[in-house]
């Protein structure tokens, strides 16, 4: 199993910026996904961004939706078993419920493919 812990979310203004983090727990994977993934009321859970780690490379390698591309940073550090997600020039359609999840392979944007998931952590943008 494993358990992963969202923090950082809260209420910014329009323009603002926030970074969450994910810590996870538990069982270890030599290749994985850490991704962002997203829900605002009413709409379907989206993809946001993710870093993956695979035993024979260096470092990670990121992702993001076009939606976020500019604005948004994924990060990570696999030795702490961390992903970051720094939230830059924040808008009032950001607004949601950002969750973690993890997968035991690299990259995906179907939520589907994800086992584990955080409780998820609320990011409200005002205008």
């Amino acid at each position: 199993q494993v358990q992963l812990v969202e923090s950082g979310g809260g209420l910014v203004q329009a323009g603002g910026s926030l970074r969450l983090s994910c810590a996870a727990s538990g069982r270890t994977f030599s290749t994985y996904t850490m991704a962002w993934f997203r829900q605002a009321p009413g709409k379907e859970r989206e993809f946001v961004a993710a870093i993956s780690w695979s035993w024979n490379w260096r470092g990670g390698v990121t992702y993001s939706a076009d939606s976020v591309k500019g604005r948004f940073t994924c990060s990570g550090d696999s030795a702490k078993n961390t992903a970051y997600l720094q939230m830059n020039s924040l808008k009032p359609e950001d607004t949601a419920v950002y969750f973690c999840a993890v997968r035991n392979s690299i990259r995906s944007t179907n939520s589907n493919d994800y086992t584990y998931w955080g409780q998820g952590i609320q990011v409200t943008v005002s205008s």
